[in-house]
């Protein structure tokens, strides 16, 4: 009888030289059924089955651990933007400041993205800071016009970002609707935006100027925005019309954070 070689066919049936069943010659993909020759059914594994329990004991609970606290904290989210929505009951009128507290300034339901109100003023929010030395002397900076490095940031640019200078007009504008002509916080929710438009302006501050920060003091200046007649001619504003408000120092701890 001759010798054989690959693919000469012996009385089996089966090429020579070939190695597996049928179906692994013919493709079949791992992790589906397959014979061996004893009858017995078995499943190859495929190359990403449970990849979780193959890693180290102490990995997998961190993962899970994770996993469980990403979850709760979602529903936690979808609970108090619901409570925040609803109309007032109960539940939500006894959680008020918790819900208060966790919607705002992040994730605050605002209408105006779809449907925002003309601007009728513009602020203009400068800064200055205070800081004393270790013999007591105090150091007043002159102002920083932080409006000025907003508007800089999108002038000239094909793709402008106003994300910050949204940020800034947002603090200053929920400044003004939980505190009015005072600047005494009479709520939680007023401390919070008087902490947050601080804060932003701080870290505005830092970033253009080095050193040490103890207090920090807000101007602002709202001027009407000008107007134009049918002609197109612009009325320029005049100095009258353009009105002055300074916020008292705030205390600054940590560079506000």
């Amino acid at each position: 009888m001759a010798k054989t070689g690959p693919g000469d066919v012996q009385h089996t049936g089966e090429p020579v030289g070939t190695t597996g069943t049928a179906g692994d010659r013919l493709g079949r993909p791992p992790g589906t059924r397959r014979e061996p020759p004893g009858g017995h059914v078995v499943f190859a594994p495929s190359g990403g089955t449970d990849r979780l329990t193959a890693l180290p004991l102490p990995l997998r609970f961190a993962t899970r651990a994770a996993a469980v606290l990403l979850a709760g904290v979602a529903l936690l989210h979808l609970v108090f933007v619901f409570l925040h929505v609803a109309p007032a009951n109960p539940i939500s009128q006894r959680y008020a400041r918790q819900v208060q507290g966790w919607i705002y300034p992040f994730f605050e339901q605002n209408w105006r993205l779809f449907a925002p109100d003309p601007e009728s003023s513009v602020p203009q929010i400068s800064a200055r800071t205070l800081h004393t030395s270790a013999d007591g002397a105090e150091q007043v900076s002159g102002w920083f016009d932080l409006t000025a490095v907003d508007n800089a940031g999108v002038r000239h640019d094909p793709f402008p970002s106003h994300t910050n200078q949204n940020m800034l007009r947002r603090a200053w504008s929920g400044y003004l609707d939980t505190h009015g002509t005072s600047d005494v916080s009479y709520s939680d929710r007023a401390v919070m935006w008087q902490e947050y438009l601080r804060n932003i302006a701080v870290d505005r501050v830092s970033a253009a100027r080095h050193g040490a920060i103890d207090a920090i003091q807000l101007r602002v200046r709202t001027s009407p925005v000008a107007r134009s007649d049918a002609s197109g001619h612009i009325t320029p504003v005049t100095a009258s019309a353009v009105g002055t408000r300074s916020l008292p120092w705030w205390k600054v701890t940590g560079h506000g954070h």
